[in-house]
C-alpha cells in the first residue's frame, strides 16, 4: 500500500469515527432504545437544514472554519451551506469558493484540480447555497490571491455528511 493510500485511509477511519461521535453529541435519551435496525431508521424525507458558514461571521479572512465546522457538525445528506461573502470593494477582499478534489488538495491548498463553486460576487445578500447531495467528503476553500487565503487565512474546512437517522 502506498503512502498515500495509506494517508486516504487513516483519513477516511478518522473522519467516520468523528461523525459517528458528532453525530450523539447532544443526546440525552434513553440509551437501552432499541427499536429498528440498526437502532433507529433512516428518514430521507426529513428537512434539510440551511447553515450559514462562519455563522455571524460569513466567509471571511482570519477566521478558522475547519473549528467552525467541527463545532457546528454532523453535518447531513441534502443540507445546503450557505456562503455569504462582501462582493470586492476598496475595504474588503475578494473571496471566493473552489471545491477542492481531494484530502492532499485540501491539506496543500492545491487549486489545480478545483472547481470554482462561486465567484467573487456571489456571495453578496442571501449568500451561495451549496447542496450536500452526496456521502462522501467535500472540501472548501477560498482560492484567492494564489491560495494565501486558503493556506494563512483559515478559509478551508471539509465535511462528510451523514444519513439523517429519526
Amino acid at each position: 500500500m502506498g503512502l498515500g493510500n495509506a494517508r486516504a485511509l487513516v483519513f477516511l477511519v478518522a473522519m467516520s469515527m468523528f461523525g459517528i461521535g458528532m453525530a450523539n453529541k447532544n443526546f440525552s435519551g434513553d440509551w437501552n432504545y432499541t427499536t429498528g435496525w440498526p437502532y433507529g431508521h433512516w428518514n430521507p424525507t426529513q428537512s434539510s437544514k440551511r447553515i450559514i458558514v462562519g455563522g455571524s461571521e460569513n466567509w471571511r479572512f482570519g477566521f478558522n472554519y475547519t473549528d467552525w465546522a467541527i463545532r457546528n457538525g454532523p453535518f447531513f445528506i441534502n443540507d445546503k451551506l450557505v456562503f455569504k461573502f462582501d462582493p470586492p470593494n476598496d475595504t474588503t477582499h475578494p473571496h471566493s469558493v473552489y471545491l477542492l478534489s481531494n484530502f492532499w488538495s485540501f491539506q496543500n491548498c492545491d487549486f489545480r484540480r478545483a472547481k470554482v463553486i462561486a465567484q467573487v460576487t456571489q456571495g453578496e445578500g442571501e449568500g451561495f447555497e451549496f447542496v450536500l447531495k452526496r456521502w462522501q467528503p467535500y472540501y472548501f476553500a477560498c482560492g484567492e490571491r494564489k491560495g494565501l487565503h486558503c493556506n494563512n487565512g483559515m478559509m478551508k474546512f471539509a465535511v462528510w455528511p451523514l444519513f439523517r437517522w429519526y
